[in-house]
């Protein structure tokens, strides 16, 4: 099991499991940061909510998160504003920025280590895709600065600054919030049946029930395993590195991270979808050797990312065909800021109030492009791979992933540990290896 530095720096009070039938109002499906902000506004709004989580609440991929909290995504603004038109994408600009405002008005209610910090991303391949993104925030009101020079041992050729982001401990968050809610940890829901959800320990009947187990796990409506695919990006934490005082990122899909928490620099990289070969851990830490060699690894650790194939979040209605479930999902690695916006459109949506930021991330829309027909190919390649272990969600193939000592699925990024017990969802159960 692998520590991050939020994992070594809270520890979160333990909640007993469901114990026989009950009803609520609302169910929230999974307890880690999308979930837990979920269930923290439904409450403050009056709403009878329960978390049922899995396991330790905060402790899936919340846990192995770099914990940003950041309106700029990558390139996803100037891309929004090519695809989906200026008013879909100043939504979505708007919801990221209140995302973050709102993450720094509950820090001065709760202590989970928010910092402001200033954000930037970075390319290494020319100036234009800087140039356009910055073009579409001044479109919108929203004001980056380009520039040349970053305090990275790389070869940047552009980037731009956007001030006043953020950055915290999410373990320290949920520990907070937890302690507000109703929560039955160890508590696995197995099924869902229309407005009721099947567990080991007893079944929770509810009017409304949000489905937050980072990859949606109901097969049969949604189809979110054509819609999206799963990611491994890898992190180490290193102790007597620079200060950069900032947060930063790489605007290629499979490019380098970095920022620092307390005493420790962290970077991040080595991306690749679960399931293949990629950097993995040890392009991270190569690139701590060679370029930080007085520095020391101290932790190391690795995340899954839901990656949609428009780079906008699933926030909504599950299906049609489920008219009381909603999901959040595919935040494509930007996870806090997913969650707070979830958090928001989930609440509105379910109390009935006007949800201006619901329609920029409804979960109902049609996003087909090339990257969804290759998740079919890469699919069908693994289903019909005739190999002796197969995933339990729909029967893909298994690859051996020699750095994690894990069998991970290329079809949908569900994982196994040496034995076959379930690590990742969408996969419900084991699988025999």
């Amino acid at each position: 099991m692998y520590k991050s530095v939020w994992t070594e720096s809270c520890s979160i009070k333990e909640r007993p499991p469901l114990d026989g039938d009950k009803r609520v109002s609302v169910l929230v499906i999974g307890g880690g940061i999308a979930g837990i902000l979920c269930a923290y506004f439904l409450k403050k709004s009056g709403v009878d909510c329960l978390v049922a989580e899995g396991g330790r609440i905060g402790m899936g991929v919340t846990a192995f998160t770099t914990a940003q909290a950041t309106a700029q995504q990558g390139l996803i603004y100037s891309d929004a504003l090519k695809k989906s038109g200026e008013e879909r994408a100043k939504k979505i600009l708007e919801a990221n920025l209140w995302a973050v405002e709102k993450y720094r008005h509950l820090a001065k209610d709760y202590d989970f280590d928010f910092e402001d910090k200033d954000s930037y991303v970075y390319s290494l391949e020319d100036t234009r895709t800087i140039e356009d993104e910055l073009a579409a925030l001044d479109r919108f009101g929203v004001k980056g600065e380009l520039t040349g020079k970053l305090p990275l041992p790389l070869d940047i050729k552009a980037a731009y600054r956007l001030r006043k982001q953020g950055q915290f401990n999410p373990l320290k968050l949920i520990s907070a919030l937890a302690d507000e809610l109703d929560i039955a940890e160890n508590t696995f829901v197995r099924k869902v049946e229309k407005n009721v959800a099947h567990t080991d320990r007893g079944s929770i009947t509810a009017d409304k029930i949000i489905v937050a187990t980072h990859f949606p796990f109901i097969n049969t409506s949604g189809f979110y395993f054509v819609k999206m695919h799963q990611q491994r990006s890898y992190v180490a934490a290193l102790e007597n590195g620079p200060d950069l005082n900032g947060i930063f990122a790489d605007q290629a899909d499979m490019g380098m991270y970095f920022r620092n928490y307390g005493k420790y620099f962290l970077i991040g990289g080595g991306d690749h979808r679960t399931g293949k070969k990629g950097g993995s851990f040890g392009e991270v830490e190569n690139f701590a050797r060679t370029h930080y060699p007085s520095a020391q690894i101290k932790l190391r650790w690795a995340t899954q990312d839901c990656i949609t194939h428009d780079s906008v979040p699933y926030i909504g209605r599950y299906s049609n065909m489920l008219p009381d479930v909603y999901v959040a999902t595919g935040f494509n690695g930007w996870g806090m800021t997913g969650a707070m916006v979830s958090a928001r459109i989930l609440s509105e949506l379910i109390t009935g109030k006007e949800s201006e930021f619901a329609e920029a991330f409804d979960s109902l829309r049609c996003s087909i492009s090339g990257k969804t027909l290759c998740n079919l190919g890469e699919t069908v390649i693994n289903l019909i791979n005739p190999t002796p272990r197969r995933c339990s969600h729909l029967g893909c193939a298994l690859k051996w992933n020699e750095a994690e000592r894990s069998w991970d699925c290329a079809c949908h990024g569900s994982r196994f540990d040496e034995e076959g017990h379930l690590l990742d969802n969408p996969a419900m159960k084991d699988t025999d290896v």
